[in-house]
């Protein structure tokens, strides 16, 4: 028999097995899928908080925040005295009325402004860092020399922040590889068993090909090919049921989402982390169906 006349055969065998046990394959299916839901799901909040700690850690931006006391000429005289400092690339000043207007735009309205009484938003200055002065120590020195003014109440240059960030973000990882490692074990187990039912239904068929010289290899590929072919529809399944979530669940979860996103919008899966979402059920169902064959003696 040809390679490609063996590959027929292999691929029918395979299709013929997972079509002759319509239930136990669809659950192998669905069992997969459901695995790799909370699993992409983790790696759409993992991947989107890599990418904003990223953003923030390239930052090049300290922003100091003035006395709510200080009038609008004494607020321009510290922004002209901080453009001066070392390092600084541009400093924009941010009038007590613009931070009260950026935080209205970013909670989408006004209404809820409305109750207050007075403006309790200090102006800010935000200072950006001149090139090749974006490191931990420029940045340092800019904070220490911009806390030093008497007219600046606090300095927030995100050093802090990110290293909690980064912490967090270790322990949403830490949390998903327990998680996928209970799902790989209940995963792996179901397919197994659901290809010892197919390789049980076939013994006869397997006995006669044993007899006439096919080799233990030979017997074995289409049980494994089973199990890839599971794996595959089971990824491509969880990955469509999971985009469905996505767009449901974004709008509906903004301000949760914005505890561990910040005003950022939250994106799907990459096409490498689709693919690789989908080659990992592809994996489960080819370890299950060889624990299956290796349990029941194919040969």
């Amino acid at each position: 028999m040809t390679s490609l006349h063996q590959a027929v055969y292999f691929v029918r065998a395979a299709l013929r097995g997972l079509l002759g046990s319509p239930l136990p394959t669809l659950v192998s299916i669905a069992t997969i899928a459901l695995a790799v839901i909370p699993l992409g799901g983790l790696a759409i909040i993992t991947g989107n908080m890599r990418a904003l700690l990223d953003a923030q850690g390239a930052s090049r931006q300290v922003t100091a925040f003035l006395d709510v006391d200080l009038a609008p000429a004494e607020e321009t005289a510290v922004a002209r005295r901080v453009a001066a400092l070392g390092g600084v690339e541009r400093v924009e000043l941010v009038t007590r009325d613009a931070a009260l207007e950026r935080f209205r735009d970013r909670l989408g309205g006004g209404a809820l402004l409305e109750a207050l009484e007075a403006n309790p938003l200090p102006a800010s200055i935000e200072v950006t860092l001149a090139d090749g002065a974006d490191g931990a120590e420029e940045a340092g020195a800019l904070a220490a020399a911009l806390r030093a003014l008497p007219e600046v109440e606090e300095v927030a240059g995100g050093e802090a922040w990110v290293e909690g960030y980064a912490r967090a973000l270790a322990l949403v990882r830490g949390a998903g590889l327990g998680l996928g490692a209970i799902l790989a074990l209940a995963t792996l187990l179901i397919v197994a068993n659901t290809i010892r039912l197919a390789v049980y239904a076939r013994r006869d068929e397997l006995d006669i090909l044993a007899l006439v010289g096919a080799s233990r290899t030979f017997l074995r590929v289409p049980y494994l090919l089973e199990g890839v072919i599971q794996g595959t529809l089971g990824g491509a399944l969880g990955i469509a049921l999971l985009y469905g979530l996505f767009r449901i669940a974004v709008p509906q979860l903004g301000d949760a989402l914005e505890l561990f996103l910040g005003w950022s919008q939250p994106r799907f899966l990459s096409a490498q982390g689709i693919a690789a979402l989908v080659a990992g059920g592809a994996a489960f169902g080819l370890i299950g169906a060889a624990v299956a064959v290796a349990r029941t003696r194919v040969s």
